[in-house]
């Protein structure tokens, strides 16, 4: 069967893309974001996953605000980099997994869980980014990879026990797959931030950090944080976090917590990064 692994959070920061693609992940200001990936590089060099289950959210490049699916799942056998209005990044185009991705997208379907199948989707840095964090520079991606694109941008957004729901439904689906595939799920987004109004430029380390602490040690408790305290304590678009719990989810009840990075800022954000082990 497909066994999955471990679980890895990550911030999906656009301007980390940038800093990588211009050569600036050794100036003083984009260092410390860098520095804190180093031992994560490690770690997924040693993993080495055959496929990458990534979650994490569009902004609106393969979505326009005519059609947003809840839950979109990549079937495709590959995925071009999207032009975000400054051209695509200059990354390997994603390889996919259509014959996991179909059986999937039928496992979960038939557990009552309505997902969007994608047979065509371009994918932006919500995607992009978190595999640059944890692969480095490459000339193509180490592992195929099933996107999962989840609506956090119209609302209402899932919530957090949705998301974690789905991902225990995303673990039955690769528990019943024939090939022996080692699989590392991930959840992106976040951490706290606000881009516009009067709380545009909002971080807020606590709230970051009890997510944290939660997501490792007591998953269900997070699942429980409501859309009204996301928006309250990590601002409009803190509500990506939803996203880790289906990563978490997709993990067994009890992990061990490997690696963590919390750093302020990067652009106008938190970043936040952990990897979890089964155990």
């Amino acid at each position: 069967m497909a066994r999955i692994t471990a679980g890895v959070g990550s911030s999906h920061v656009p301007a980390i893309g940038v800093a990588m693609d211009t050569g600036k992940t050794g100036e003083p200001y984009w260092q410390p974001v860098f520095a804190g990936y180093e031992a994560s590089r490690a770690w997924m060099k040693e993993q080495d996953p055959d496929v990458i289950f990534l979650v994490y959210n569009d902004h609106c490049t393969a979505f326009s605000a005519e059609v947003i699916p809840t839950f979109a799942l990549g079937c495709a056998a590959e995925f071009e980099p999207a032009d975000e209005g400054w051209g695509p990044r200059p990354v390997p185009v994603v390889k996919g997994h259509p014959k996991l991705a179909s059986h999937i997208a039928q496992s979960v379907i038939l557990d009552e869980f309505d997902l969007t199948i994608m047979n065509q989707m371009e994918v932006d840095h919500g995607l992009t980014v978190p595999l640059s964090l944890m692969y480095g520079e490459v000339d193509a991606w180490p592992a195929q990879v099933i996107p999962l694109c989840v609506n956090v941008v119209q609302y209402p957004p899932p919530t957090g026990n949705r998301c974690y729901n789905l991902g225990k439904a995303v673990r039955k689906a690769f528990e019943s797959y024939e090939d022996d595939l080692k699989v590392v799920v991930f959840g992106t987004g976040g951490m706290s931030h606000q881009l516009q109004a009067q709380r545009a430029g909002l971080i807020n380390p606590e709230f970051d950090t009890r997510f944290l602490d939660l997501l490792t040690e007591d998953p269900v408790a997070g699942s429980q944080i409501s859309h009204v305290e996301y928006l309250r304590e990590s601002g409009s678009e803190g509500i990506e976090m939803v996203m880790w719990y289906v990563m978490r989810g997709a993990l067994n009840d009890n992990v061990r917590e490997v690696h963590r990075h919390y750093h302020i800022p990067a652009s106008n954000t938190a970043v936040g990064h952990i990897i979890l082990e089964n155990v």
